[in-house]
C-alpha cells in the first residue's frame, strides 16, 4: 500500500472519532477538514497529530520547533495520489500551483474558455449535452496562473485578411487596414480583445454586449449553462479588458435577463468602481414579450422584461438628452382678462396682478404658435424648474387666501417674449397649481431626460426576419441596437461587439454611418455574420434599412486570429472514434504544444484507462498549452513562422499593429 492510501486510511479512522462533522456516509467532507485546518482547529490538529504516520510525515523541525505543514497536508487531500509532478496531480487541477499557492486562493487568475468561447463542445445540441456524461464544466474551462496569462495575452498573428466592399461579393485579400477601416475578427474573443489593445484603445465610442444569458435555455449555438461563479468570471475577464478600449466619453451596455440580473450588476459596480466613484449610469428596462401572452403555463410567472446595464468610461460622464423638436400641439390655451386687475401685490420682489376667476376667461382652441400652454405644478416641476420653484414660495402659500382658480400675472418670467408668466391657483379639491407659457423663443427644440423603460415588444416579435439567420430565440431586432447607437454615438464613431453572433450589431452599425469591430469564434461567421454583411452593403432593406434611408454601400475587413493549438482542439473535437483521436494525438506529440507540466510517460500509462471517447477527448484536450492556441506577434519574424504565412497576411500583421 501506498504512503498516500495509508495516510488516507489512518485519517478516515480518526474523522471517524467526530461523529458526522467530517464524515458523511463513509466519505471524508475534504471542504470541511480543509475549512477547520485553515482555521487551525486545535482538536482536529491534536488528533491528526497524534497519529505517528501522520505525524512523520507532515511535521518538520524549524528552529527547534515542530511544524504542522498544512499546506502539504491540505494539498495531498485535494489528489489522488502524492506525486510531486504526476499527470494525475495536474489533472484534478489544472495549472496547481503559482508561487507555492493552490489557483483558485489566488487572485491573479482568469478564467478562459480556450475550447469553443462559451459555446457546446465538438459540434453538440443541447440534447447531447443534457445526457453526455463528459459535458462537465471543467471541460469547457479553465482557470490559469498569472505567469501564463502574459502570453496567453500576448498580441496575435492576424492572417486570412480579406476585405468585403461593392466591388467583390466574395471579397479581396487585403495586406492593409486603416482607422476608416471595420473590422471582424475570427477567435476566442477574451484572447482577441487584448490583439486590439495596441491599435484601438480609449477609441471605441459604444461597447454594446448580449452575452449567454446563462438560462440553458439559449437556441443559438452558445452554451449557457455555467455555474454562476464560472459565468461571473467569464463576464468579469472581458469587462476589464473591455474598458480599456472605451474613449473617455465611451459607454458600456449589456443586456441581460432576470436570472442573472442582480449578479453581473453587483459584479460589474464591484470591478468598475474606484474610491467610492462609481461609473454605472442607470439600467434600462425593456419589454420584449407581451405581459398577456404566457409561452408556457409551468411557469411560476411570465418572463417579459430584459435589462441593459450601462457605465460609464469617465466617472463625471453626462448622461445625453431626448433632442425633442418643438412643435405647437400643446399650445392650445387663450388667456382673457376682461378688467383691471383685482389687486397689485409685491410677490417674490415683483409687482403681480392678481385676477378673481369671475374676470378671467380661459379657452381651449386649436393649436397655434401664439397660445398658451398649460403646465400643472407638481413632481420635479416643484424645484427644477424656475416658475414651479416661484409658485411654490410665492403663490402655493396664497391658496387659503384668494378663490380657486385666481389667476396671477408675474412679469419678468420666462424666454416666450411675453414679458410675464400666468400662474392660477387649483381648482378646489385639487393641490395642484399651474402656470401658461408661451412657445420658448429661445430654442426650436427641447431637453429630456430618457425614460428607464422601452417597448420592444413589437421589434422583438420581428427580430426572426432580420438577416438571414433565424432562430427562435436571443436574437436582438436591429431597432433596440438602433436606439443605443441613436442615444450614445454620433456619426462616424467606432462600436464594438465582441458576442459578434449573427452580426446584428454590426449590421446596424453600417446602416447609421458608424464604424464597427466584431468578434465572433464560431464557425459560422462565415455563413452567417459575414453574408448578413455583405447583404447590408447591397442595400437590402431589412430591420432599421427603411428608418435610415439605407441604400447600401460600406465595406469591412475580416481576419483571423492564427491558430496552432486551436488547430489540434478542434481536430480532437471532431473525432467520432478514439482510432481518429488517437491518430490526432499522435500528431500533437510530434508537433503540438503540450503543457509544460504533463509528465507524458504517465500521462500515456493512465490514458488507455479512459474507455469512452468523451472521456478521452476531455483528457487530451487537458494537455494542450492553452497559451499556445494561436501564434504570438511577437514571433511573427521567427523562421519556423515565418514559413508558415503568406506574404499578404505578413504585411497586413505588420500593418495592424505597427499603424
Amino acid at each position: 500500500m501506498s504512503v498516500e492510501a495509508k495516510v488516507i486510511e489512518r485519517i478516515r479512522s480518526i474523522l471517524e472519532k467526530f461523529d458526522n462533522k467530517y464524515m458523511l456516509n463513509g466519505r471524508i467532507k475534504k471542504s470541511k477538514v480543509i475549512e477547520d485546518l485553515d482555521r487551525y482547529d486545535h482538536n482536529l490538529m491534536e488528533a491528526l497529530l497524534s497519529d505517528k504516520l501522520i505525524y512523520d510525515s507532515y511535521t518538520e523541525k524549524l528552529a527547534n520547533v515542530e511544524v504542522f505543514k498544512v499546506n502539504q497536508f491540505i494539498e495531498m487531500l485535494e489528489f489522488k495520489k502524492y506525486w510531486e509532478d504526476s499527470y494525475t496531480k495536474y489533472s484534478n487541477k489544472i495549472g496547481l500551483t503559482a508561487g507555492g499557492k493552490f489557483i483558485d486562493e489566488s487572485t491573479d487568475v482568469v478564467l478562459d474558455f480556450p475550447f469553443k468561447d462559451t459555446i457546446l463542445k465538438a459540434g453538440m445540441n443541447k440534447e447531447d449535452l443534457e445526457n453526455s456524461n463528459d459535458a462537465d464544466e471543467p471541460f469547457l474551462n479553465e482557470v490559469i496562473a498569472k505567469p501564463e496569462i502574459d502570453e496567453l495575452f500576448e498580441p496575435k498573428i492576424l492572417v486570412n485578411a480579406r476585405r468585403y466592399d461593392n466591388s467583390d461579393r466574395g471579397g479581396y485579400e487585403t495586406s492593409s487596414i486603416s482607422d476608416d477601416d471595420n473590422l471582424v475578427i475570427k477567435g476566442n474573443n477574451l484572447i482577441a480583445l487584448h490583439s486590439l489593445k495596441k491599435r484601438y484603445a480609449g477609441k471605441v465610442k459604444l461597447i454594446f454586449l448580449d452575452p449567454p444569458y446563462n438560462t440553458g435555455a439559449d437556441s443559438f449555438e452558445y452554451n449557457d449553462q455555467f455555474s454562476r461563479s464560472a459565468w461571473l468570471t467569464f463576464i468579469k475577464n472581458r469587462v476589464e479588458v473591455a474598458m480599456e478600449l472605451l474613449s473617455d466619453d465611451g459607454v458600456l451596455l449589456m443586456q441581460i435577463s432576470f436570472h442573472e440580473y442582480p449578479y453581473l450588476r453587483t459584479l460589474v459596480d464591484t470591478i468598475l468602481s474606484e474610491d467610492g466613484h462609481d461609473r454605472h449610469i442607470f439600467d434600462m428596462n425593456v419589454l420584449v414579450r407581451h405581459p398577456e401572452r404566457a409561452l408556457t403555463a409551468d411557469k411560476p410567472f411570465n418572463d417579459v422584461m430584459e435589462y441593459t446595464l450601462i457605465y460609464s468610461k469617465n466617472y463625471n460622464y453626462e448622461m445625453p438628452k431626448q433632442i425633442i423638436e418643438k412643435t405647437i400641439d400643446k399650445y392650445i390655451y387663450t388667456v382673457d382678462t376682461k378688467s383691471e386687475p383685482d389687486e397689485i401685490r409685491e410677490l417674490g420682489g415683483k409687482e403681480v396682478e392678481i385676477y378673481l376667476p369671475k374676470n378671467v376667461k380661459i379657452q381651449k382652441v386649436e393649436a397655434d404658435k401664439s397660445n398658451l400652454h398649460r403646465e400643472t405644478v407638481r413632481g420635479s416641476i416643484r424645484e427644477k424648474n424656475s416658475s414651479g420653484r416661484y409658485y411654490v414660495a410665492n403663490i402655493e402659500p396664497l391658496i387659503d387666501e384668494y378663490p380657486p382658480l385666481t389667476l396671477f400675472k408675474v412679469p419678468g418670467i420666462g424666454d416666450d417674449k411675453l414679458g410675464f408668466r400666468y400662474f392660477e391657483l387649483p381648482k378646489k379639491g385639487l393641490k395642484n397649481g399651474a402656470y401658461y407659457q408661451g412657445m420658448p423663443q429661445s430654442s426650436k427644440v427641447t431637453k429630456k431626460p430618457y425614460p428607464n423603460f422601452m417597448d420592444f415588444v413589437k421589434e422583438y416579435n420581428a427580430a426572426n426576419k432580420e438577416g438571414i439567420y433565424s432562430f427562435r430565440n436571443g436574437k436582438k431586432p436591429e431597432a433596440i441596437i438602433k436606439k443605443y447607437i441613436d442615444i450614445f454615438t454620433d456619426e462616424e464613431d467606432l462600436v464594438l461587439d465582441f458576442f459578434m453572433g449573427s452580426a446584428t450589431t454590426q449590421a446596424v452599425a453600417m446602416k447609421m454611418r458608424r464604424h464597427f469591430i466584431g468578434i465572433e469564434q464560431m464557425d459560422y461567421i462565415n455563413t452567417i455574420a459575414v453574408p448578413r454583411l455583405q447583404k447590408v452593403i447591397e442595400g437590402e432593406q431589412g430591420g432599421i434599412s427603411k428608418d435610415v434611408n439605407w441604400q447600401g454601400g460600406g465595406s469591412f475587413v475580416y481576419a483571423e486570429l492564427m491558430e496552432k493549438n486551436q488547430g489540434y482542439l478542434k481536430d480532437i473535437q471532431r473525432s467520432e472514434s478514439i482510432q481518429e483521436m488517437m491518430e490526432v494525438y499522435n500528431r500533437m506529440k510530434e508537433n503540438a504544444d503540450i503543457d509544460f507540466r504533463l509528465d507524458l510517460e504517465k500521462f500515456e500509462g493512465e490514458l488507455n484507462n479512459f474507455n469512452s471517447l468523451g472521456d478521452r477527448r476531455k483528457e487530451l484536450i487537458r494537455i494542450l498549452d492553452k497559451n499556445q492556441l494561436y501564434y504570438n506577434y511577437g514571433n511573427i519574424d521567427d523562421e519556423n513562422v515565418r514559413d508558415l504565412i503568406s506574404d499578404n497576411d505578413y504585411k497586413f500583421s505588420k500593418s495592424f499593429y505597427n499603424s
